[in-house]
């Protein structure tokens, strides 16, 4: 079967440059949506050069440029956004309206995947302010692209590894504590954790799958399905070192927002809300894979994922 052509909006982000990669190494004729605001962004620059040096072809548009958009969306069969949604990054989730539009109007794209890559906003209309503005613009999006009858894949990783894993968990700090850490109440709820590259991984599979068409996508692999005690304890194995558990009851968790200034934190505010219910309320756990969802393990057990205590050796 002929691949499909790809083309990545934020293909030099966090995610998108590894979704570039995966489609890449999968054999797609792969795009990247270069926008004239690079600006001086060297390092942005020089990404997408060796995306270039690698097989990619660079395609020059705004998302403020609507005939420009166009014409580039026209070029392929696919587009994946991997714009940013984090908020301790960029937060850009609302631009995609933009690439909607140009989609609808350039008529020929046979699949569509928006930037979310995290927990179900289809799941998350209870969330907690201010960390709810994520998934009421993910979903503010999905009718857009569903009302213009946008063939798509909505993809949900959940918990990002190297966010997640080496700072067990913990808010503020990528790397491993080392002599106490912060446990979220009683340290038992389950999580998912994947590893980045194997999400782009996933994503890229998927996109000419009939199975995967106008449906939402769960990355759970087994191995990785964890408590925030399991992951302490797989450090602690690793690191031969014991660390100072500290409890937190969810009351207290939620109160930390008080000391945080919703004006000049707004992010660490939104980390806050989705790390309750994440490990609070166990959001990405407390729920069965519905009729017109899938798994993406079970899709394609091909795949050799990343176990996560294979992944944290890194940070020994």
């Amino acid at each position: 079967m002929e691949k499909s052509r790809v083309l990545v909006v934020g293909g030099t982000g966090y995610i998108g440059r590894r979704i570039v990669r995966a489609s890449l190494a999968q054999g797609h004729p792969t795009l990247v949506l270069m926008r004239p605001e690079i600006g001086l962004d060297v390092d942005k620059l020089q990404m997408l050069l060796s995306f270039k040096k690698q097989g990619a072809r660079l395609v020059e548009a705004s998302l403020d440029d609507h005939a420009g958009l166009v014409a580039a969306v026209a070029q392929a069969d696919v587009v994946i956004s991997a714009m940013s949604g984090a908020h301790i990054r960029s937060h850009n989730l609302h631009l995609q309206h933009k690439l909607v539009e140009a989609i609808k109007d350039a008529g020929n794209v046979k699949r569509f995947i928006p930037s979310e890559f995290g927990m179900d906003p289809s799941r998350m209309g209870h969330a907690l302010e201010p960390g709810n503005i994520t998934f009421v613009e993910k979903m503010e999006l999905r009718r857009a692209i569903e009302e213009a009858n946008i063939p798509h894949t909505y993809i949900s990783a959940n918990c990002f590894a190297a966010y997640f894993c080496p700072n067990l968990c913990q808010l503020r700090t990528l790397l491993p504590p080392k002599e106490k850490v912060h446990v979220y109440g009683d340290g038992n709820v389950k999580a998912i954790f994947v590893d980045e590259d194997d999400v782009a991984t996933y994503t890229i599979k998927s996109i000419d799958d009939p199975r995967t068409l106008n449906k939402t996508i769960y990355l759970r692999p087994q191995e990785n399905i964890f408590t925030q005690n399991d992951v302490i304890a797989i450090w602690e194995k690793l690191s031969g070192k014991v660390l100072e558990k500290i409890h937190i009851t969810a009351d207290e968790f939620l109160g930390s927002m008080k000391d945080i200034h919703a004006d000049t934190d707004l992010p660490n505010q939104v980390g806050v809300t989705h790390y309750y219910h994440i490990f609070y309320e166990g959001c990405l756990t407390n729920f069965e894979i519905g009729e017109y969802e899938a798994e993406a393990t079970m899709l394609y057990p091909e795949v050799q994922y990343t176990c996560i205590d294979e992944y944290m050796k890194i940070y020994l």
